[in-house]
């Protein structure tokens, strides 16, 4: 069994890779004053970040938990959701609505992927 922990801090780390797939810590936006698409936008750039760096990519994707503050982001977030995926990659996915840990924020995506 091999287990490996990244970017390890107090509470969480950023990532664990454990036989062959990559489980990412939910990602939040930098600046909660943007709108949700803006702030989809910059999560999804987070979740590239990790996934590269494990050796892994969106086109692996398992799984994706999607939290919003309010379900009527819904249509703003999927709508940056659907122009960052590929075709074809769709992982199994839930959408729940959920109070985050800082007001400004709209919304905290976790994914799950295959390690290359």
């Amino acid at each position: 069994m091999s287990l490996q922990r990244f970017h390890v801090g107090q509470r969480y780390c950023e990532y664990v890779i454990h036989n062959g797939t990559v489980y990412l810590s939910g990602q939040v936006p930098d600046d909660a004053g943007l709108d949700i698409r803006g702030q989809t936008q910059q999560v999804l750039d987070h979740i590239d970040r990790w996934l590269i760096e494990a050796g892994s990519g969106r086109r692996n994707l398992i799984s994706a938990t999607i939290y919003l503050a309010d379900l009527a982001d819904y249509d703003g977030m999927n709508q940056v959701w659907d122009a960052w995926l590929p075709s074809a990659c769709a992982p199994a996915r839930a959408t729940v609505q959920a109070k985050l840990a800082k007001p400004g924020w709209r919304l905290e995506i976790q994914v799950i992927a295959a390690v290359n």
